[in-house]
């Protein structure tokens, strides 16, 4: 209902008062491209169906017809600015239609509609055991339109499916805390059925039920797995497309290569030289506690808020929260079997909590919770997010975050190692140059700490997303770019301090857009522009 209001506002804005050509009417469709992204959900089931798909691509082929109408020419830069970014949500829309199809394509897609449901507690009360019957009961039905939809299966994500199904992924991100976690998914509904029973819940025959879905989803995948065409590549025109018309780019899958080769290995000279340098020190030590881990913690954030006040890096906002919890969480198996973060954060808290936390991702996500411009409120594209992220590493390295205990340097090299890594790992997957296999085996053997559980969960998003792991690294250099081009322009009147204020307040939008806006160069605004919309560049020559 609420889609069809939007699409009636839409079509009728010259008669309700509002220009057909009016900013209005684009802050209008950004809500309604949104809502359209959804798909549509019948009792707790997301409607994946042929019926529902070819509804949606009717949608959007009005909503395009009516987003290229728009005559720009006349608006502000910010203003255009916004227009390209709900042009990248559609094309992120029309991307899944013609290319990754994950409703039949990814048996993961609907894996991960049901995989959370067995980590509820036993109900506490009749409003939390209603909830969770239905979830229950939802279960066979997400298994059943699975084998309905999927008429296309990627064997390697089938592969991914059944392996999930029946195994612990070894990093148990969303997961909630064991010492000895469930064998998969199937697992935790056992886990589930037993705490319910254990309980005398009225829902365990529910339960029951589910896990016997969840098995059944497994033997199907089991049985068609050798007629499934192997693997997920989506090559490198598709690629190519989704980077200029989704992320807004300028560039192709051979950029990428010639970027990540070019920093992958200047990160592991770094790394190199400092374990050469720091060769007569000691070893970092690892944590012992959940305590030990906690403080280490606080004493990062403490430490890094220093540096960017006593530096003037940035502002740091007064509702900013006073402390910003972990990515990494602790537990008493890390002391025998951690995985690659682990590695690193229980040597030394500050690279991961820089990252994750402040001033990488959770301090962006409040700014942008801020941001009065309502389109820019609702995009992230991961190019700045991860590129920002990425690109404070090293800064506050060269800045001087770990002067007093070199060896730290190591463990931000190490990891900006691990994130140079995917430029080849994706694109060799999707590009059908490695498999998941071969391109785990790749970091493993080129990334230190690296190992087989990280690796494959940071794969599988990847496959499933393209793009997302060669941002990290892209993103960074364009930031690095900028910050070099409007230091040229301003001379001896640039503070970098003032820089980051300004290029944060702008939003988590493609850097290519930033600089347009924040510095007037517009060289690859307009290539992306004339590329994705199809018309002329409204700068003009």
């Amino acid at each position: 209902m609420k889609r069809l209001l939007l699409a009636t506002l839409a079509v009728a804005a010259c008669s309700s008062g509002v220009a057909a050509d009016s900013y209005e009417t684009l802050v209008e469709m950004n809500e309604e491209i949104l809502e359209l992204a959804r798909p549509v959900v019948n009792d707790g089931v997301p409607d994946l169906g042929s019926a529902a798909i070819a509804k949606r691509k009717t949608s959007l082929d009005d909503f395009r017809q009516r987003l290229a109408a728009i005559d720009t020419s006349a608006w502000t830069v910010p203003q255009q600015v916004d227009y390209l970014l709900v042009w990248s949500r559609m094309n992120d829309i029309v991307f899944q239609h013609k290319v990754m199809q994950p409703w039949s394509r990814d048996p993961l897609s609907y894996l991960y509609q049901f995989r959370g449901i067995p980590h509820a507690d036993v109900p506490a009360t009749t409003e939390d055991a209603v909830a969770l019957s239905a979830q229950l009961r939802a279960v066979p039905v997400m298994v059943d339109n699975a084998i309905e939809n999927l008429t296309q299966p990627s064997g390697e994500l089938a592969s991914l499916a059944i392996f999930l199904l029946d195994n612990f992924d070894g990093v148990g991100q969303g997961e909630p805390y064991r010492d000895e976690p469930p064998e998969g998914t199937i697992g935790w509904f056992d886990d589930l059925c037993s705490r319910l029973d254990a309980a005398g819940s009225d829902l365990l025959a529910d339960c029951r039920k589910a896990t016997a879905a969840a098995q059944r989803y497994h033997d199907w995948l089991s049985a068609e797995l050798d007629g499934m065409q192997a693997s997920a590549a989506i090559g490198s025109e598709n690629f190519n497309w989704y980077l200029r018309h989704v992320r807004l780019l300028p560039h192709t899958v051979d950029d990428l290569r010639g970027i990540g080769q070019r920093e992958f290995h200047r990160y592991r000279f770094n790394y190199i030289l400092d374990r050469y340098v720091n060769r007569s020190l000691d070893e970092l030590a690892l944590t012992q506690s959940a305590e030990q881990h906690e403080q280490r913690t606080r004493d990062a954030e403490a430490r890094t808020r220093k540096l960017v006040e006593d530096l003037a890096l940035f502002t740091i906002p007064d509702y900013m929260p006073d402390e910003f919890e972990s990515d990494v969480f602790w537990s008493p198996r890390a002391k025998t079997d951690r995985h690659f973060w682990e590695e690193l954060q229980f040597r030394n808290a500050l690279n991961n909590h820089i990252h994750a936390s402040i001033p990488g991702h959770r301090f962006d996500a409040e700014l942008r919770k801020r941001l009065d411009n309502p389109i820019r409120r609702t995009h992230s594209e991961s190019a700045r997010a991860e590129g920002w992220a990425t690109y404070l590493e090293e800064t506050l390295i060269q800045a001087g975050i770990a002067n007093d205990n070199p060896r730290v340097r190591e463990l931000f090299y190490a990891a900006l190692i691990k994130r140079g890594s995917r430029f080849f790992a994706e694109i060799g997957m999707h590009t059908g140059e490695m498999t998941l296999e071969e391109a785990n085996a790749y970091m493993m053997d080129w990334v230190p700490y690296m190992e087989e559980d990280l690796g494959r969960y940071d794969l599988v998003g990847y496959l499933r997303r393209p793009g997302l792991g060669s941002m990290y690294l892209l993103g960074k250099t364009e930031i690095e770019q900028l910050i070099s081009e409007r230091a040229f322009q301003l001379g001896d009147a640039f503070d970098l301090g003032e820089f980051h204020d300004d290029f944060l307040s702008r939003g988590i939008i493609p850097v290519t857009l930033i600089r347009w806006e924040m510095a007037g160069l517009d060289d690859e605004a307009r290539i992306v522009w004339e590329d994705v919309v199809g018309t002329a560049f409204p700068g003009g020559e």
